[in-house]
């Protein structure tokens, strides 16, 4: 028997168009297009104007020949241009690729190359690192120039053109390009390289809306909400905060870096609702000396990822205004895709017992339709008895596409129908998920990650290293930092501040150990490092 519901009833224009969160801002421009869409210093720009220039950026991308599948690589920080880019790149039909301002020359280059760059936008500060990463790479992208007029920079421009006079070009009215299909990619955004070359993880337009809208709804955001940027927009998006903002209408406020005064200043001119960040960022705001401090208008709402705060510090936000939430997801998953959501039930708890639940990671985003803890061997549940280990699973809108050009590792992480985090965790009772380990060894100091195998490789090109293992040390401001066991050979003389500086020759500041430490290293019989012992001894440190 057929089905009547399926028969004759196709999709249609007028019935289906692809989901695209470059709705919003056409949306928003067009409904409140006085409100103001972006602050910047002394900068204030609406949204009328917002969507005019986006569409003017794809224009004037198009005019260069940039298309449906072209890369568009940005190397920004929290500035205007950077919240323009999320809308203009993909309205040209092509792709976004935010690059993680704290990298080396190298591995932009790596990047840049991966991905077919064929327009670069760099702000004047960080030109020196795009102009030695262009030397290292194959690529020849069209690169064009932002000097902030708001906070103006020292140092040569690299481009012909600069980002202003680059969008004078287009037209404002351009008729923007609609993804063919929901599925198309909108941004890419590379993982951390914890073996070999970073992989480029593919967002589409589907799980961008979604996950955009998800952090409205998880976080109660209301209409006009106005958010901070303290979190980098190069980090999965941004956690997708510059699509949710026009969604809401609200406003961005944009800080080129994270500082204790202009933190809260903004905080209090702007009457911010809203803001993200790692843990570092709760602990500038908390030691900032009272004579900067600004009285706040209201509760902040402070969503937060890595590691959990300890309860010190929940209570210290507390006191200052702010209301934590505790998230998590990975690059994979568009930012965090589960919340620990809190039960009113559990405010009459002691301080103790909170501090237990907060630290749990917690239960599913709505947009995301499956998570679970499961055996990675055989793909079955594993007890919810907060106890038994395995491996913390996805499945759904809000997972990737998969990863650029390595069908391998897309087929690896989608093994078995669900995206493997390689995270390990426990499922508790009631169904919050709570992380124990990570099995990649992955080290995340102030919101970034750390490969412990990229750090470990630097220093084994020192010549009086025998071995070494690198695994996260507890770190009251950071979370995490990397902390570096050593063998050296036999008769060396070598220092651990001569290591600490042979690593500032190949790694990124944040990359490199606080803390080096000389010993026999714990094996197997097969000689494999056992790295949970380490883990243990550096509790003890």
């Amino acid at each position: 028997m057929s089905d009547p519901y399926a028969s004759d009833l196709d999709r249609n224009p007028a019935n289906y168009q692809p989901l695209t969160p470059l709705s919003f801002l056409a949306r928003a421009g067009t409904v409140f297009p006085d409100h103001t869409a972006i602050i910047h210093g002394g900068l204030r720009r609406s949204y009328g104007s917002f969507y005019a220039r986006a569409r003017q950026l794809a224009s004037a991308l198009s005019r260069r020949g940039v298309g449906r599948g072209d890369t568009v690589s940005v190397l920004l920080p929290n500035v205007p241009p950077m919240v323009e880019a999320h809308y203009g790149v993909p309205m040209a039909g092509a792709v976004l690729h935010s690059i993680n301002t704290q990298l080396d020359a190298g591995i932009i280059a790596f990047q840049l190359d991966h991905s077919d760059s064929k327009v670069v936008i760099t702000d004047r500060a960080l030109a020196p690192r795009m102009k030695d990463a262009l030397a290292l790479a194959k690529a020849q992208p069209i690169v064009i120039d932002y000097d902030d007029p708001e906070f103006p920079q020292s140092g040569d421009l690299l481009g012909s053109i600069e980002y202003e006079d680059f969008i004078a070009d287009g037209d404002p009215d351009f008729d923007w390009l609609m993804p063919l299909d929901e599925w198309d990619a909108i941004s890419l955004n590379y993982t951390s390289g914890t073996t070999g070359d970073p992989k480029g993880v593919v967002y589409h337009h589907r799980g961008a809306y979604l996950l955009a809208l998800g952090n409205a709804v998880t976080m109660a955001m209301p209409k006009h909400a106005v958010y901070l940027w303290t979190l980098p927009m190069f980090h999965c998006n941004g956690w997708c905060f510059p699509w949710t903002l026009s969604a809401l209408s609200g406003t961005s406020v944009c800080l080129r870096q994270v500082r204790q005064q202009p933190m809260w200043d903004a905080l209090a001119d702007h009457q911010v609702t809203h803001m993200c960040g790692a843990p570092i960022v709760m602990s500038t705001l908390l030691a900032t000396p009272e004579a900067e401090k600004r009285a706040l208008p209201g509760r902040v709402e402070f969503l937060t990822a890595a590691a959990p705060p300890p309860e010190t510090v929940l209570a210290d936000m507390r006191e200052a205004g702010f209301n934590v939430t505790h998230l998590y997801g990975l690059t994979e998953t568009y930012g965090p895709a589960v919340v620990n959501d809190w039960h009113q039930a559990w405010d009459g708890l002691d301080g103790r017992a909170q501090a237990m639940l907060k630290a749990r990671q917690g239960v599913r985003y709505l947009p995301l339709e499956g998570l679970e803890v499961r055996d990675p061997q055989t793909m079955q549940p594993v007890p919810a008895d907060g106890k038994t280990l395995g491996e913390v699973m996805f499945r759904g809108n809000v997972v990737m596409k998969g990863y650029l050009k390595n069908p391998a590792a897309t087929e690896a992480a989608f093994a078995g129908g669900w995206f493997h985090s390689g995270d390990l965790g426990v499922m508790h009772p009631d169904g919050y998920i709570q992380l124990k380990d990570r099995s990649k060894d992955i080290i995340i100091s102030g919101g970034e990650n750390i490969s412990s195998i990229e750090v470990e490789e630097v220093f084994y090109k020192h010549p009086d290293v025998a071995a070494v293992a690198v695994v996260a040390m507890p770190h009251e401001r950071w979370g995490e930092t990397p902390c570096a066991f050593v063998e050296l050979v036999t008769g060396s003389t070598v220092t651990p501040e001569d290591l600490i500086a042979h690593c500032r020759t190949g790694l990124a500041g944040f990359k490199i150990p606080h803390r080096v430490v000389f010993e026999d290293l714990p094996k197997t019989s097969t000689g494999k490092i056992q790295k949970f012992a380490l883990r243990e001894r550096v509790r003890a440190l």
